[in-house]
């Protein structure tokens, strides 16, 4: 009887008790925030593994870059020495061809 007495004479109470959110709009509430979370979260996660595959191909990618760029200046060496020694030949035909029509 007290309670009751007690909440009419404070109307400040019942009004109190009245605009608290219940359990189950608090329960909805971070429901709703938990999927967001876990929204963003896969999101995120997908983000992650699209950029570390994008790094890991563009690491791999630049290594083959390197690799030919090793071969092309190896190609480009054996290509001078092969001409130097060409050069040499011809050098030295001509010495043997000016000696034999002598």
């Amino acid at each position: 009887a007290e309670l009751c007495n007690e909440a009419s004479e404070n109307p400040q109470l019942s009004d109190k008790t009245d605009l608290a959110p219940s359990e189950d709009s608090q329960s909805l509430s971070k429901t709703e925030s938990l999927e967001k979370v876990l929204n963003v979260n896969s999101i995120s996660t997908d983000f992650n593994y699209r950029f570390l595959h994008f790094s890991a191909r563009t690491t791999l990618d630049s290594s083959y870059v390197q690799e030919l760029d090793e071969i092309l200046k190896e190609a480009r060496a054996t290509e001078n020495h092969l001409k130097q020694k060409r050069e040499k030949l011809k050098q030295r035909f001509a010495v043997i061809a000016n000696t034999l029509y002598l």
